[in-house]
């Protein structure tokens, strides 16, 4: 099957993108990388009047490492964040996130924005950047506005974005220097889409704690038990308990996705905990075993 006729601007800054789509209203689609637009248009799932190639806009092309921050294009693409030299442990678990999507043909044209645009429940990049606390930032004829990307996916393909506006950037806190990032997809066959995923943040500088499951249920979602355990314990909840709570927050009974979202967070948890030292006595039976790392009360 073949796309539907429809016209093509390819914009040449953020103000022509923006024009474009007011003129054409609900007709219009915003063009990325197309890695998920695309075959929507040959299958004609989607059927836009005009498409609208935001890909060489340099306002969405840039990455701007700060002292707090890291913000993001929505037009960088995948490939661009994996090459990218890294400096703190948010850097590298994008680098880590990035490199671990589809193949380098995908990764080369995906981009970011397109994918939290999308809002894919087994695309990696909204599963990290809710683990990450990140922000999105969105652009429109009413002005530029900003909210949690926790908030802007409401569910599965479903998001805040309404017509004519467009995802600008993303950014992402830095995190403390202690902090440990742990990214666990489970796939069928490399490049595939994921079957279950977990991700997991702790960073005690900043009291921040989150656990996060993906690719079961419409949305990502912050375990908030298993991460205030993960936070006063700085030992992994038993599986059981975490499957609960997996059941509980994404309306999920499948016993096998069950299984396997809880397998996929517990080796998240594993990787991001591992990252600690032993203490000098060789303790790893509890929280002695990370100095430093616990906290009993944690920003989710």
């Amino acid at each position: 099957m073949k796309p539907v006729d429809f016209a093509y601007h390819r914009a040449t800054g953020l103000d022509d993108a923006l024009e474009h789509l007011n003129a054409a209203g609900e007709g219009a689609k915003l063009l990325g990388g197309g890695q998920s637009l695309g075959p929507m248009l040959n299958l004609r799932l989607a059927r836009p009047r005009v498409l609208v190639d935001v890909s060489s806009v340099a306002a969405l092309r840039t990455v701007e490492p700060a002292r707090e921050r890291v913000t993001v294009g929505a037009a960088v693409t995948h490939a661009e964040i994996e090459d990218r030299p890294v400096s703190d442990v948010i850097e590298r678990a994008m680098r880590e996130v990035a490199a671990g999507i589809a193949c380098r043909a995908v990764r080369n044209r995906g981009t970011i924005g397109g994918s939290v645009a999308h809002a894919d429940p087994s695309a990696d990049w909204p599963i990290f950047l809710v683990c990450a606390g990140a922000r999105v930032y969105i652009r429109g004829a009413a002005g530029a506005r900003a909210l949690p990307v926790t908030d802007f996916i409401r569910a599965a393909y479903t998001t805040d974005l309404a017509p004519g506006e467009i995802i600008t950037h993303v950014e992402i806190a830095r995190a403390g220097g202690q902090a440990r990032f742990g990214f666990c997809k489970l796939c069928r066959k490399a490049g595939e889409f994921a079957e279950a995923v977990g991700a997991v943040l702790i960073d005690p500088e900043r009291r921040c704690c989150r656990v996060v499951t993906g690719a079961v249920g419409p949305k990502p979602v912050v375990l908030a038990d298993t991460t205030r355990t993960l936070a006063a314990t700085a030992m992994p909840p038993e599986p059981d308990a975490i499957r609960a709570e997996i059941a509980a927050v994404a309306n999920e009974h499948d016993p096998v996705k069950l299984h396997t979202a809880a397998v996929a967070v517990g080796r998240a948890i594993d990787r991001a905990l591992a990252a600690y030292a032993p203490s000098h006595d060789g303790d790893r039976s509890g929280s002695g075993a990370r100095t430093g790392l616990t906290f009993q009360s944690a920003d989710i």
